[in-house]
């Protein structure tokens, strides 16, 4: 009853507040945990997880595994009730700063209800990674909190030195430093400038948090989107869902990560898939396309609830959280 009494305040709070709850940024000496709250970490990606371990080392931070980072049960890196404990864990040690995701994959929706945020949202520390990752953004954003969409430990699978942008904008975030990008503008752009919180993250997850009490509001916000290995019928689908749920008519803008390893179906869509978002999109809202974030390598960090003023113009557009 507490625990509900308490999601019910943040959530009106979530809903009518401009600005969120910021989580301390990381110090030298700070401690960050890597956990893995869905897919399984395959033998060939835990050499990955090692080289995690050493960047976030290189930082100065000191790193913990979850107990259960390397078990399996079928799909998942764990039962639901491991892979809950290691988050329950982390949620509520006041040692941990930070909670990285090992990989995406699926699960992470099985374990939210399980959890109890009620230490966390006295304490909150920084929940980051991408793709299946994406059910905690949104989730805790209902509750009122900041998270940071950014590499997961398994993007150690590629050389640092080839992905230089995804690490340093991944540093940059945890330590508080100030997020800025530009980047050439796609003809498909729609051009304007708004300011509102950024919420998002990969469409199949945001889908699939309607009707839940994990789904985010988009309301005067500015919303990002991303998707990888799907076809554009099943694409077009799920934003169809999200545009009578409501998400697309009082949106300030949408901002178009990567749509990465699009499948083809053996009946052609017919049109880009710029096309097939622009056609969803109402026309009156700004859109910026290819912003790289996402399951691309060059995979930029976001600051999910935070204030961001978006220019999107003729050659080049930009995105600034404001600090």
């Amino acid at each position: 009853m507490k625990y509900f009494f308490l999601f019910i305040v943040t959530l009106v709070n979530a809903q009518t507040k401009s600005t969120l709850v910021t989580p301390p940024y990381l110090q030298k000496g700070d401690t960050i945990a890597i956990l893995a709250p869905a897919g399984i970490i395959k033998a060939y990606k835990r050499p990955a997880m090692e080289s995690a371990k050493k960047l976030a080392e290189s930082w100065g931070l000191k790193v913990v595994f979850g107990t259960n980072l390397y078990s399996q049960n079928n799909h998942f890196a764990g039962t639901d009730e491991q892979r809950c404990q290691d988050f329950q864990d982390a949620l509520d040690n006041p040692n941990i700063k930070a909670i990285w995701c090992g990989r995406g994959g699926y699960g992470s929706v099985r374990i939210i209800d399980k959890l109890d945020f009620s230490k966390f949202l006295k304490h909150p520390k920084w929940v980051i990674g991408y793709s299946d990752i994406t059910a905690f953004h949104s989730h805790l954003h209902t509750l009122g909190v900041e998270t940071l969409h950014a590499m997961l430990g398994s993007s150690m699978q590629d050389k640092a030195e080839d992905i230089p942008h995804t690490i340093e904008t991944f540093r940059k975030a945890l330590f508080g430093e100030i997020l800025q990008y530009k980047i050439p503008s796609s003809k498909y752009n729609r051009n304007g400038k708004v300011t509102g919180n950024l919420v998002g993250g990969n469409i199949a997850i945001l889908s699939s948090m309607l009707g839940s009490q994990s789904q985010i509001s988009t309301n005067d916000k500015i919303l990002f989107i991303e998707e990888v290995g799907e076809y554009k019928y099943s694409i077009d689908r799920m934003l169809q869902s999200l545009k009578r749920a409501g998400y697309f008519k009082n949106v300030k803008a949408v901002v178009v990560g990567g749509m990465t390893k699009i499948r083809k179906n053996t009946t052609p869509w017919g049109t880009s898939i710029e096309q097939l978002i622009s056609d969803v999109v109402p026309n009156t809202i700004p859109i910026l396309f290819n912003f790289p974030a996402g399951h691309d390598p060059d995979n930029r960090a976001l600051l999910m609830g935070r204030t961001a003023e978006v220019t999107i113009t003729d050659k080049f557009s930009t995105i600034t959280f404001v600090p």
